[in-house]
């Protein structure tokens, strides 16, 4: 999601680093850009237009590129994503089922929202009913506040807030940089970010899985940053430590499997 000022100043340091390793990408602006390209949805540009961009991208997508994908996010054109571990997430999950993951957030929506920075992602199925109830005024442009009006229709249509947590318990999709949410104190006790937060949030290290999907607030050379140390950086001799798929929640702890497989062996 992007507008006409922002194609040279951001959305295109998107086009070069993750956007590369996406099936298909589309730019949602306000008006068309052939050479950009840039899909032109004909809304006006605001923080207030948000919600409308969003409702008509999404109309736009189902009814010419619905059988690209199987599952379609939004992100705006200051979210880095990884999508690599997006698409780990995503492998658990049939795009049949009415489901939609992001960064839950818990305020005025039985089953939490997703967070709009952050980025959400919606199965096959989700998409096909969010635009369907528009057409059926099961859903309306009731607010400007995009991730929260949106998660309300989700609820009222029965598309479900995943949970998109690693196998511990870890936060996938972020709304902030890293450094905000590595760095303990830094965002003040009092800051709305704690009490917004679905689950529990960690502050330190512990925040993030290790299988990170999205950042927001990235600005144009920190595009180009991450996709250095998540595609290309590799200490010599490191081995991994985390291994999702061999690792289950145990209580409040959590073991390998292959612990568990080395014991029977010895």
């Amino acid at each position: 999601m992007t507008g006409p000022q922002n194609l040279q100043t951001k959305a295109k340091h998107v086009k070069a680093t993750w956007a590369q390793h996406c099936n298909k990408v589309l730019f949602m602006s306000s008006t068309d850009d052939k050479d950009f390209p840039a899909i032109g949805l004909d809304t006006k540009e605001g923080r207030d237009q948000l919600y409308w961009k969003t409702i008509k991208a999404f109309q736009y997508v189902q009814e010419h590129h619905l059988n690209d994908a199987d599952w379609f996010m939004k992100a705006d054109d200051d979210t880095f994503v990884v999508v690599d571990n997006l698409r780990w997430i995503l492998s658990k999950y049939s795009p049949d089922k009415p489901i939609y993951f992001g960064r839950r957030f818990k305020p005025y929506v039985k089953q939490g929202y997703m967070s709009g920075g952050a980025g959400y992602i919606l199965s096959k199925e989700a998409l096909n009913r969010f635009v369907e109830a528009f057409r059926l005024q099961k859903c309306s442009h009731t607010s400007s506040v995009e991730d929260l009006a949106l998660g309300k229709c989700m609820e009222n249509i029965n598309v479900e807030a995943g949970d998109s947590r690693d196998t511990i318990g870890r936060e996938t999709f972020h709304p902030f940089v890293p450094e905000h949410l590595l760095i303990r104190n830094y965002l003040p006790q009092t800051f709305w970010y704690w009490k917004y937060n679905f689950y529990p949030a960690v502050e330190g290290p512990g925040c993030c899985s290790d299988f990170a999907v999205s950042f927001h607030y990235v600005d144009s050379t920190t595009m180009y940053v991450l996709e250095y140390l998540v595609h290309h950086l590799r200490p010599y001799g490191y081995r991994y430590r985390y291994k999702p798929d061999q690792t289950v929640a145990k209580g409040d702890g959590q073991h390998d499997k292959n612990d568990e497989n080395n014991e029977v062996k010895n």
